[in-house]
């Protein structure tokens, strides 16, 4: 506050877009960056969807490939399968409802 007892408020006069990730794949010797929407949201929409009640059919893709899995539920750091297998949510590059199960 200042000496007038008021409070200094800055203005924001550019775009904010906290809900977008980077990462990058090494092609070669060339680097490409690449946005993509925030991860979690994704998620949370697939658990949101009125499709979904107890499971939900996917495609993850991470750095090590693209999986169909069935995911049934997810805790703070993973997504966990109905194999009992944890995905880390910190690897997955894009998640998307596998449209031919569901």
């Amino acid at each position: 506050m200042d000496h007038d007892g008021k409070l200094f408020i800055n203005k924001i006069n550019k775009a904010i877009k906290n809900n977008e990730n980077l990462y990058y794949v090494k092609n070669n010797e060339d680097i490409v960056i690449e946005k993509y929407p925030n991860i979690y949201q994704k998620i949370n929409d697939i658990f949101k969807s009125k499709n979904y009640i107890y499971k939900a059919d996917v495609i993850i893709k991470t750095n090590k490939g693209e999986f169909k899995k069935t995911i049934i539920g997810r805790n703070s750091k993973n997504l966990i399968t109905n194999e009992s297998e944890l995905i880390p949510i910190v690897d997955i590059i894009d998640i998307r409802i596998n449209k031919k199960t569901a």
